[in-house]
Parts: structure tokens; sequence; C-alpha cells
């Protein structure tokens, strides 16, 4: 994870732990085990924040297409989802190839596998397949 992207994360997370604890301690599990390197070092397939991910969700069986971005940016229209939310949460810092098994909002575990990273800033088809995410 990028140092810029963990300094943000840690700092949403203590803005949303009275309004969203299960995020905030997720979020705050995932800064404390990252490996936290210069944006610019940052590997190419790596989840940051800005990113365009295609995900497959084990549970549906559904590939989706999403950006990850902050929360003031987040619109699951245009396939763009905050990175508090849980599969928000989830991808960041993940590379491609790499799975997680995440809690959905109603307590059950659900395995988030990344299939493809585009980095910030990059075109990746504008979003098409972005679905929206319970």
């Amino acid at each position: 994870m990028s140092a810029r992207d963990h300094e943000r994360l840690v700092a949403l997370a203590g803005v949303v732990a009275r309004r969203n604890p299960l995020v905030a301690r997720l979020l705050m599990q995932e800064a404390d085990r990252a490996e936290v390197v210069p944006a610019e070092a940052l590997p190419a397939g790596v989840v940051a924040v800005g990113s365009e991910v295609e995900f497959l969700d084990t549970t549906t069986g559904e590939a989706r297409r999403v950006r990850v971005v902050l929360p003031g940016e987040a619109d699951i229209a245009e396939g763009r989802i905050s990175v508090l939310s849980l599969v928000g949460a989830g991808l960041i810092g993940l590379s491609e190839g790499q799975s997680i098994d995440w809690p959905t909002q109603d307590g059950r575990l659900r395995r988030l596998t990344v299939l493809r990273v585009w980095a910030p800033g990059t075109p990746a088809g504008g979003g098409e397949g972005a679905a929206a995410l319970a």
C-alpha cells in the first residue's frame, strides 16, 4: 500500500469509527498488516485509491468492475465505490490474483478475488461491467 493511501485510510477509519465500527476496524487491520511503500514504488497490479478493479465475488459467482475511490467521489451508478464500503475496504491493497475472505453487512463471509487492476488515472474502459454492490 502506498504511504499516501495508508495515511488517508488510517485517518478515514478514525473519522468513521463511531458511525461504522466494523468498516473502521477492518480498514485499520488492513492498514496495520500492509507493507507501506512510497507511491512511486507501489508495484503494478496492486489496488490503490483510484484504481479500477475487476474482481470475482465467489459467493455470487459474478465478476464486477469498480473504481475504488474516497467517500466524496463514490457513485455506485458510475461504478465508483468508496474505500469505506465493505467491498472497497476489502479490495484495497490486494494484488492481481489475491483473494480475501471478507464480511458482508449481515456477517456472512464472502471471498473476493482480484482478477485485474488498472492503476489510478489509467483508462480501463470506462467502468463497463460495474454493478451495484450490496
